[in-house]
């Protein structure tokens, strides 16, 4: 009976070690992807996106991947650098949003009921109107541009994340340590930052990633609406909006490559999140 515990304990853990080290593999693999494109941006020749009148209008080829449009530009140059601009102000956008929900989440729970209650109706007031619609009013009201997508980006995507973090805290606070710490007539300031944040990086760093593709599909989004980034800039959102009017011309790659290699770019970025959330949270890591 025993020994046949121990060989199913044995089956147990050699099949939890394999599930980690294959999503170990994974995470890394879609890092790589990612890294690959910010690099790539740098090394693609910037003359490829130049008028070039010869070659408009050109069906995807070995020559160019993704096509060509009505004034020659290489589409698939155009898309690599959109897709690592989109990540800029994606990254820009989720540090500012981070960083907002791990402040407004520590003072939360511990800085009083009233800060907590004016807090929490916050939280509740902006996860009342979609993302998307608030994004929209504070990138109009900034006048648009990069400005008004970074602060509009770090405005709207933090209440979900001061939620989960204003809980961390709050279970944090019970804890034995940060009680004896009380007693000994520790500060606010000293528990806060000695105690607490350490435990919150984890649940911070996974929700920053798991903001980013939400960051980046927003910006991509406003921007096809033409509350975002200037018209002069290769972003995805700005070549998708200037496809639309070509595709009932059977110029279908416009909008094709460039809209899925962002599907498949903020596909990554949740991947590395709930990865990442697997390998920390040990609650999870069996699942």
């Amino acid at each position: 009976m025993n020994a046949a515990l121990n060989i199913k304990k044995r089956k147990n853990a050699r099949k939890y070690f394999n599930r980690r080290k294959r999503t170990l593999i994974v995470t890394v693999i879609a890092v790589i992807f990612l890294l690959s494109i910010v690099v790539g941006r740098f090394l693609l020749d910037e003359g490829r996106i130049a008028t070039n009148l010869t070659i408009r209008n050109a069906p995807p080829s070995f020559d160019h991947l993704f096509g060509t449009d009505w004034l020659g530009r290489d589409m698939f140059t155009r898309t690599i650098m959109g897709l690592s601009l989109s990540m800029g102000v994606g990254l820009i956008g989720a540090i500012g949003s981070a960083s907002i929900a791990l402040i407004l989440g520590m003072a939360a729970a511990t800085m009083g009921k009233m800060v907590d209650r004016m807090i929490s109706w916050l939280i509740d007031l902006f996860l009342s109107v979609p993302h998307l619609v608030t994004l929209i009013l504070i990138a109009f009201t900034l006048g648009g541009g990069f400005k008004g997508i970074v602060i509009g980006i770090a405005l709207t995507h933090w209440p979900s994340l001061a939620r989960v973090i204003r809980a961390e805290v709050m279970q944090i606070r019970s804890a034995e340590f940060v009680q004896v710490s009380q007693k000994m007539g520790k500060s606010r300031w000293f528990i806060a930052v000695q105690h607490i944040f350490p435990h919150l990086i984890p649940q911070v760093l996974v929700g920053f990633l798991l903001l980013f593709p939400h960051a980046i599909l927003h910006e991509a989004a406003v921007t096809f609406l033409g509350l975002g980034l200037s018209p002069h800039e290769p972003a995805i959102g700005i070549i998708l909006s200037e496809s639309m009017k070509y595709l009932s011309s059977g110029m279908w790659w416009l909008a094709f490559f460039p809209g899925l290699c962002l599907l498949i770019v903020v596909r990554t970025f949740d991947t590395i999140g709930e990865n990442l959330r697997m390998l920390i949270d040990p609650t999870r890591a069996h699942d």
